[in-house]
């Protein structure tokens, strides 16, 4: 069989056992409460374990053992980072949104500030999450067609088109009640995919791990901590930085957070957290030896060529995907599985969390009284598609600017459109001040803006300093300090 037909074989397959998935889930619910709440009965443990796919996506699957090649073990820092993070989303956050009862988040907003931050909050956090999660799902529709359909002169759009189509089936009836469990799945094959890889080419190449991680340190491959302080990933820099953007891409995040929300209790969601913070931990760990084994390989190999642009400069995207072609067989069936559950899994919550965001702090569905539980499941399909629409338009349209590794661009969007809603969570926090509702847009469109300009002269600004993940945290500061100067 051509590596075309097992690739094609594989990803029908998955597909299938997705659906099936999808029917055993929402086949006695379908209505507004599985869709956005899942009926509030999903057990913490399936929740915990599916959100590390969620987590982790078509990103971290390629681009976190890609960047390896240039980045050595240093993404470490920023996971552990992650850690702390979580803690404060376990026993500051998710007390607050139990509290409330709250299906969109941004609702807390509009409570403590009013209508027009609430629909700040929504615009910032819909806007980070169709550019972020279609770039991930971009990635993995890029390598498929690279793989496949590219051979078979089949134009880009179309398998792209084909994804969105398919996420939009199985996620247009159960909604979250299903996501939910199908989190699990692509959880499951992201992780068999990169540890099946890791043991084939130690088989191949007859190493241990210790023999391997060795063999990386002695060509600088496992190197954990950037001691520079003006290098972007300085290890205090991006252990602080780890913890600001949990707080901010999970906490303040609809698409995460409301999955937590469908824990029966807030003792199930906090168990639910901690114990995902520190699985992330260990899968990280996996995903930067994988990386490890690839780039070896790549130099044990006789005639093995790394991937390079126009430019000549490697690229760590493609890394992965053209070893486990190389190698053929049960790695690349192993590649491809993994690659098709990290595409549903960075989609499926997504559109998922966008309708139920639009459909709760734009539309006010539980303001909606006068209108019949029919009603309002006709309006949230039709909210659901538009955002699907959207998804594909934005997949499309970055095809012709993808030529740098994905993990570095969507670091940059989270820091740029994240920053906002950690400052007006943490002004509504940590003061009791109101502030005057209708400028609070003025100031979450000029601190970004202000962000951009830091970013771009900070060598020259602050003698050779360079801003990294942190970016998030003075964006937030600055949103804080605007808000401070509105206040009532």
């Amino acid at each position: 069989m051509s590596t075309q037909n097992i690739i094609l074989l594989c990803f029908v397959l998955y597909t299938v056992l997705l659906f099936f998935v999808m029917w055993l889930t929402s086949r006695r619910s379908s209505g507004n409460d599985a869709f956005f709440r899942g009926n509030r009965r999903s057990p913490w443990f399936v929740v915990a374990y599916g959100m590390l796919g969620a987590s982790l996506s078509g990103v971290t699957f390629m681009s976190v053992p890609g960047g390896v090649y240039y980045g050595d073990f240093t993404y470490m820092p920023l996971v552990f980072g992650y850690v702390i993070g979580y803690f404060v989303i376990a026993f500051l956050l998710l007390p607050l949104y139990y509290k409330l009862n709250l299906t969109s988040i941004y609702s807390y907003l509009d409570q403590r500030f009013g209508g027009t931050s609430e629909r700040t909050g929504a615009i910032f956090f819909i806007l980070s999450r169709l550019l972020g999660s279609a770039l991930r799902m971009y990635l993995v529709v890029f390598v498929l067609y690279e793989l496949v359909f590219s051979s078979w002169g089949i134009p880009f759009w179309i398998p792209a088109v084909v994804f969105i189509a398919l996420i939009l089936l199985y996620t247009f009836r159960g909604g979250l009640k299903t996501v939910v469990w199908t989190d699990t799945l692509q959880t499951t094959f992201l992780l068999l995919a990169a540890i099946a890889t890791v043991v084939v080419i130690l088989k191949n190449l007859n190493i241990s791990i210790p023999e391997l991680l060795s063999a990386s340190s002695d060509n600088g491959y496992t190197r954990v901590w950037e001691t520079d302080v003006n290098h972007p990933k300085f290890y205090l820099k991006q252990i602080v930085s780890g913890a600001f953007i949990t707080i901010a891409m999970t906490g303040l995040d609809q698409d995460m957070m409301q999955k937590n929300l469908t824990c029966k209790s807030l003792r199930d969601a906090q168990k639910n957290v901690i114990t995902s913070s520190f699985l992330f931990v260990i899968v990280n760990i996996i995903f930067l030896t994988l990386g490890a084994a690839l780039i070896y390989y790549g130099m044990q190999t006789p005639g093995f060529e790394m991937p390079v642009g126009a430019d000549g400069k490697v690229l760590a995207d493609k890394i992965y995907p053209v070893i486990a072609q190389s190698m053929g067989g049960f790695t690349l069936v192993c590649f491809v599985l993994g690659m098709v559950a990290a595409g549903y899994s960075s989609a499926d919550g997504t559109l998922t969390a966008l309708t139920t965001t639009f459909c709760y702090d734009f539309l006010h569905f539980e303001k909606k009284t006068n209108l019949t539980e029919k009603q309002l499941v006709r309006y949230r399909k039709i909210v659901h598609v538009s955002f699907a629409m959207l998804y594909l338009l934005v997949i499309i349209a970055f095809r012709p600017f993808h030529n740098d590794s994905l993990i570095n661009i969507l670091f940059d969007i989270a820091g740029f459109t994240y920053g906002p809603l950690l400052g007006m969570y943490a002004f509504g926090l940590f003061t009791k001040w109101t502030v005057r509702d209708r400028l609070v847009p003025v100031v979450a469109v000029l601190s970004p803006v202000i962000c951009y300009l830091l970013k771009l002269y900070s060598p020259v600004l602050f003698g050779g300093y360079q801003l990294g993940f942190e970016l998030l945290l003075i964006n937030g500061l600055i949103t804080f300090l605007g808000l401070l100067a509105i206040k009532r």
